[in-house]
């Protein structure tokens, strides 16, 4: 493990011109932070899933950020995550950028339990990072928001922990979603149906099944939840963000949808991001889960 004292020294990076900036909104960092790179959450044979930490040395247990990159089966890393938790980190957040999976080999079933084990590597590691266990949020783009959803809101399957045995199961206070594919049976067939989805299941016997192990299940206890999405997303269906929602309202549970009018799968300007991360505050303020400064 690597551990680097700064005020965020790679915000340096932000000198890279501004096209090639995902996330394309930053004003700055005030607290001092400390980082761990590459630390070991768990090991499933020769893989070793790694997450990195930005916590505050100089303060008090922080809310805590679990950021899940996007990305097909195939495709995606962790790696270069680093301007989509700006936001978070300009406001004092302790912030985990997560690795649930090894490219083009980890299915979606392995991808779940493995994002469950990082929640308890969080909650037993929390004292030495400053986690607040009462305010974790779990948050990701696409691929990493399904991921997010359902370590939320899908009851956990038998011997899901037999790679990460321990006692804690902490609770997650919130979720951001960003146009996540949540919903995996609607784009295994149907009208929905999306090339990218069966790599999610390859090989395995009942994909269908598979869907229905990993689906949400929305109640009275399921946490506050907001999402982003454009209403012209070619890779995740917009209808997805609409029904949970839907299921979120007839369930009772605090809920926000925002929508980005001609949106696509991410992608959005400027102003789209700074209108959907004022939403992200106030609705997470409301449930007392920002951090104080």
């Amino acid at each position: 493990m690597r551990v680097r004292s700064a005020i965020i020294a790679t915000l340096l990076l932000c000198l890279l011109p501004a096209g090639i900036i995902p996330q394309n909104f930053s004003r700055g960092i005030a607290a001092t932070y400390r980082m761990a790179s590459n630390v070991t959450y768990l090991k499933s044979g020769s893989w070793e899933g790694k997450l990195d930490i930005y916590y505050r040395p100089d303060a008090g247990p922080q809310p805590t950020l679990i950021w899940i990159h996007g990305g097909s089966m195939q495709a995606g890393t962790k790696d270069g995550q680093l301007f989509s938790l700006m936001p978070y980190l300009e406001s004092g957040w302790n912030v985990i950028n997560l690795e649930p999976r090894y490219q083009g080999v980890t299915l979606a079933p392995a991808t779940l339990q493995n994002t469950w084990c990082a929640l308890r590597w969080v909650a037993h590691n929390a004292a030495m990072y400053r986690f607040d266990t009462t305010k974790i949020v779990i948050s990701g783009a696409s691929s990493g928001s399904w991921f997010a959803v359902a370590a939320a809101m899908t009851p956990r399957f038998e011997n899901w922990d037999e790679s990460c045995p321990g006692n804690e199961i902490p609770k997650v206070a919130a979720v951001v979603n960003w146009y996540g594919n949540w919903d995996f049976a609607d784009i295994l067939q149907g009208p929905n149906k999306k090339d990218y989805a069966a790599g999610w299941a390859q090989n395995l016997p009942n994909p269908l099944e598979i869907a229905r192990l990993l689906a949400p299940v929305v109640n009275s206890s399921t946490p506050p939840t907001i999402s982003i999405h454009g209403d012209a997303d070619p890779t995740v269906p917009y209808t997805q963000s609409v029904r949970l929602h839907e299921a979120l309202r007839a369930a009772h549970v605090k809920e926000q949808m925002i929508t980005i009018p001609g949106g696509k799968h991410g992608g959005f300007t400027r102003s789209e991001n700074e209108r959907a991360f004022a939403a992200i505050e106030a609705f997470l303020k409301a449930q007392d889960l920002w951090p104080a400064k």
